[in-house]
């Protein structure tokens, strides 16, 4: 608890404590998979593999995943490109012990290690591309982890941020907002055990910049910057170029 204003105590939560976000993340690591593919109904997978083929089209040496949960877009960026060496990097531990499971299942040669969005522990200009899938939006500085991701990589090289933007306002984000509100919620909560967790979500959604403004912001930061958006705005695929 923390004290406000007034004097009286407030809940610390995750859109005030980044290290509420780390532990909710790491409660519902076991569970993270099965939800990511019932709560979207497997359309994230087609978004995470155009991810990557936008992130490998320069055939990148070395490529980081950051925010890589239990390593599902890390794993699939090194096999499509075997010969590349790719790091996942996430801050939540339980996460990163799953994502080795997998690695070690699928016999892929793939690093894992905590790593902090704001203080990336790489030299400068040590990756040809970074991806980060659904995990941006949970950074608790935008500016800093973009100055961070562009010192990190090397000229030419490519980030792709793949993310939630607010719901459109169409007949279709009309509808998509409802189940992201109402049903995700309960859904996720009754098989994480964690309600909280998915109630985060759709709030954490609601508050990231519209898609014009992460452009502006990954500009600002020296990028030079596209996007495209899938399934009628529900999702969208920033790529910037140092």
């Amino acid at each position: 608890m923390r004290p406000h204003g007034d004097g009286k105590t407030q809940p610390t939560t995750p859109e005030r404590d980044p290290q509420a976000v780390r532990a909710m993340f790491s409660q519902i690591a076991p569970r993270y998979d099965l939800l990511n593919r019932l709560l979207s109904a497997g359309v994230d997978q087609s978004w995470r593999r155009a991810a990557v083929r936008e992130a490998l089209k320069h055939s990148p040496k070395r490529v980081l995943d950051l925010a890589c949960g239990t390593g599902d877009l890390t794993l699939l960026l090194k096999k499509s490109a075997p010969e590349a060496e790719v790091v996942g990097g996430d801050f939540a531990p339980p996460m990163l012990e799953l994502a080795r499971a997998k690695a070690q299942k699928s016999g892929l040669q793939v690093r894992f290690q905590e790593a902090d969005a704001l203080n990336l522990n790489f030299p400068d200009e040590h990756f040809d591309a970074i991806t980060i899938a659904f995990g941006f939006r949970n950074f608790a500085d935008y500016e800093r982890a973009l100055a961070e991701l562009y010192r990190v990589l090397r000229q030419g090289g490519r980030l792709c941020i793949l993310e939630f933007p607010p719901p459109p306002k169409s007949g279709l984000g009309v509808l998509y907002r409802f189940y992201f509100t109402r049903v995700l919620p309960y859904v996720g909560g009754l098989i994480s055990g964690n309600a909280a967790a998915y109630r985060y979500l759709p709030a954490s959604v609601e508050r990231f910049p519209a898609p014009e403004v992460l452009r502006g912001m990954m500009e600002k930061a020296g990028f030079r910057v596209r996007y495209r958006l899938f399934t009628g705005g529900i999702a969208a695929l920033h790529v910037g170029e140092k």
